[in-house]
């Protein structure tokens, strides 16, 4: 049973989209679902449809509005748009390929690996800033709804944020944990911390991604 005035969120990594199939960095451009996706989606919206959720947020980029929209209609619920719920901005890796970001910035390519959490891709936005921002914005939606449960729709760095938020790891440290395209995953709490419930469900899907 959900604490008086603590929260249960249920988190949904967006679906595929033809970027993630090709290893390519989306970051905050507005890449849409595929069909792969869209599927998804619809897998997914069978799942939530018939729980009771107060209230479904998603990232304001098309990949996760697209994925939000079929549970929300089965809710019958409005999606609440939150700009800060996107995903991080890679700065000069976005639109290219890991592998041609590797080739053409070898030196910032290393420093993205090794996680060092106040590289900003040149023009983008360091690890610590984007935990900052998207941890903030989980405990306004949780403050939002004391004791509730609320669907969130998101992307992989914000699920990747609130993972070691949630378990203590650092934001440098290696990720050792999947976070799939569509995958549900739900943890209770807000202010005063989070604790994981379940994590990269995905039973109702055939097969997904695990990339940010």
């Amino acid at each position: 049973m959900t604490a008086p005035h603590s929260t249960r969120l249920c988190i949904v990594r967006h679906g595929e989209t033809a970027w993630n199939a090709e290893h390519r960095v989306q970051g905050q451009l507005d890449v849409p679902l595929n069909a792969v996706g869209f599927a998804q989606a619809r897998a997914a919206a069978t799942v939530l449809g018939g729980a009771g959720f107060d209230a479904v947020y998603s990232s304001d980029l098309a990949r996760a509005r697209q994925t939000a929209q079929p549970a929300a209609e089965r809710l019958s619920l409005q999606v609440l748009l939150e700009r800060d719920l996107r995903e991080r901005n890679y700065g000069i890796f976005e639109r290219l390929t890991y592998s041609e970001v590797k080739e053409r910035f070898p030196a910032d390519y290393a420093r993205f690996l090794a996680r060092e959490p106040d590289y900003e891709f040149s023009s983008g936005e360091s690890l610590r800033a984007f935990h900052e921002r998207s941890m903030a914005c989980l405990r306004r939606i949780a403050a939002a709804h004391p004791g509730g449960e609320v669907l969130v729709f998101t992307h992989g760095g914000v699920l990747d944020n609130l993972y070691r938020a949630a378990t203590g790891m650092s934001i440098s440290a290696p990720r050792d944990f999947r976070i799939p395209n569509c995958g549900i995953n739900r943890v209770e709490g807000g202010a005063e911390g989070w604790r994981i419930l379940s994590w990269a469900e995905e039973r109702h899907l055939d097969g997904a991604l695990d990339d940010n």
